[in-house]
């Protein structure tokens, strides 16, 4: 499940225990051995993403995925629209593909249709889906209609899935689509906007996702272009000149893509409708709320090429998580729960000063001390984790 307010799973079952290396009791914690197979060390460059177990998710919130009252967002601005085309064409040429996530009335379907690129629409409210059957029957195959909730692939506590949730590998499978390797990145581009109610969660399991290679990852190194709350894109692209909106997920958004801001618009340039596919009023909160972001994720291409990999990304999990908890606290005062490694000799590796704080670290020095605690070959264990992760071992 996830913890209120942090966005990362309370108990995370460490993947490492079972794959890659050794753990041991320590008195109220649990630490991992040094001698951990070189596979888990191996850079990743030409790696074929595989779905792995699903890492102690067991139970999200129900309002990620069973929730079937929120209300959507949609593009209603023809202007808008002609921005994100603008925005996804780039430099290429016509005949791009574009994986649509609840394209709902279709105006932006439209415009990406009328710039020659081909389009997936995965429309999870079944009253817009007449229309862009129809849509898609006047434009000689460039279009196809599947109905699939994109933000609901793939949930941790899958049982049976029934439409519009879906696995990625019944979609991908339906699509024709293959893994591709991780340097050669993905042959199609995803855009939509995230739920409004869920849009913080809904960023925690596109990262859970993108570092465990699960999900779409599995299949290689897609690009997301989504709108979010301006709220959340400030979070996401801060950094310690920003200390009051840097966080764990920023370093963990940061460390795994390069993140473009493309544009912003005004939330009257988008329609909300209810789950009968109803147009809601404009709501005077609303009006005066803050506007959407549309931004790019675009994976790293070695982003596993270090030491960092799919098998021991939830301890760099781990390691922000407690760090963050107090953020103004001085690093040098975090290391002896994180490791028994010297913290002195930490900090002499990464190159800070004894008073260095969490919020003076961007992200790039967060993944070299991951990095040095884990190639570090001074001590019997490597890491630390708290009394509450001891069960996740039995």
């Amino acid at each position: 499940m996830w913890v209120p307010g942090a966005g990362i799973p309370s108990r995370l079952t460490l993947s490492a225990f079972t794959r890659a290396g050794r753990f041991c009791v320590l008195n109220s914690g649990v630490a991992r051995w040094k001698d951990v197979p070189a596979e888990n060390c191996r850079g990743l460059y030409d790696f074929h993403p595989q779905l792995k177990p699903d890492v102690g998710f067991g139970k999200l919130s129900s309002r990620v995925y069973k929730s079937r009252s929120e209300t959507k967002r949609y593009v209603a601005s023809p202007r808008v629209a002609e921005t994100v085309v603008r925005m996804l064409r780039g430099k290429r040429k016509a005949g791009q593909l574009i994986l649509e996530c609840n394209p709902g009335p279709g105006v932006l379907t439209r415009a990406l249709l009328a710039s020659g690129a081909r389009v997936i629409a995965l429309e999870s409210d079944k009253h817009f889906l007449p229309g862009l059957k129809s849509l898609r029957d006047s434009v000689n195959g460039r279009l196809e209609v599947i109905y699939c909730d994109f933000f609901k692939l793939d949930p941790r506590n899958r049982g049976t899935v029934t439409p519009p949730v879906m696995t990625s590998d019944m979609l991908f499978q339906y699509l024709g689509m293959k893994a591709h390797p991780w340097k050669k990145g993905f042959p199609l581009k995803v855009v939509g906007i995230l739920p409004v109610k869920t849009e913080r969660n809904t960023l925690w399991k596109i990262l859970h996702d993108l570092y465990s290679c699960s999900s779409i990852y599995k299949y290689g190194r897609a690009e997301l272009n989504l709108f979010v709350s301006e709220k959340e894109c400030r979070k996401l692209t801060a950094n310690p000149q920003t200390p009051g909106l840097y966080q764990s997920l920023s370093v963990l958004g940061q460390t795994a893509c390069a993140i473009k801001v493309l544009c912003t618009e005004p939330t009257s340039s988008f329609d909300a409708y209810t789950v009968k596919g109803q147009l809601e009023k404009q709501r005077h909160r609303e009006s005066l709320e803050q506007n959407l972001c549309f931004i790019q994720l675009t994976p790293h291409r070695n982003l596993f090429t270090g030491t960092l990999t799919p098998f021991n990304y939830d301890v760099f999990f781990h390691m922000l998580r407690q760090c963050f908890m107090k953020r103004n606290a001085k690093l040098i005062d975090h290391l002896p729960s994180l490791s028994p490694i010297d913290a002195v000799y930490i900090l002499k590796q990464i190159k800070k000063p004894k008073d260095v704080r969490v919020v003076d670290m961007y992200p790039e020095d967060f993944q070299r001390l991951f990095e040095t605690i884990e190639c570090s070959e001074d001590d019997t264990c490597k890491w630390l984790y708290d009394e509450f992760m001891e069960d996740t071992l039995t």
